[in-house]
């Protein structure tokens, strides 16, 4: 008698669904090995961290932009081609902020993956972090509109 285990007691889906599911978890997702080959190619995207300028100042992905969830609007947005891919993260797998910015996106009709693994999974990778703010984020334009 064979005994099932934790894996195989709820049997795998038929291998077209589980194409369909995988395909489409492709077209919402990307890894952190994925942007990191991008960036260092010249990205055909715009990388957004959407975490507070607080932490994105102390360590953020080279190249991110620092673009809180909460300011993705359609007014802020002007400047990028209605086509232009934009890929955002925040801290990790326990943080939501990047879930909260793909759903602001995508309502706004822009397209829109979410990096998983966020900074955990970048650093996991062990690729570096740049600090302060990327000429062009949302954090460089205030602090010059400020001073």
């Amino acid at each position: 008698m064979t005994t099932l285990t934790a894996v195989t007691a709820i049997a795998p889906a038929p291998s077209a669904e589980a194409l369909a599911h995988f395909e489409s978890a492709l077209r919402l997702e990307t890894d952190c090995w994925d942007v990191h080959d991008a960036l260092s190619r010249g990205a055909d995207f715009v990388l957004l961290d959407v975490r507070s300028a607080e932490l994105y100042a102390r360590g953020h992905v080279p190249g991110a932009l620092h673009w809180p969830h909460g300011k993705l609007i359609e007014g802020k947005l002007v400047a990028y081609p209605a086509d232009t891919v934009f890929v955002v993260y925040c801290a990790g797998p326990h943080c939501n902020g990047a879930h909260r910015g793909a759903v602001r996106l995508a309502r706004l009709g822009r397209p829109v993956k979410l990096m998983i693994g966020g900074i955990t999974g970048w650093r996991d990778e062990g690729f570096a972090l740049a600090t302060g703010s990327e000429p062009g984020s949302v954090q460089a334009a205030d602090a010059a509109v400020a001073g």
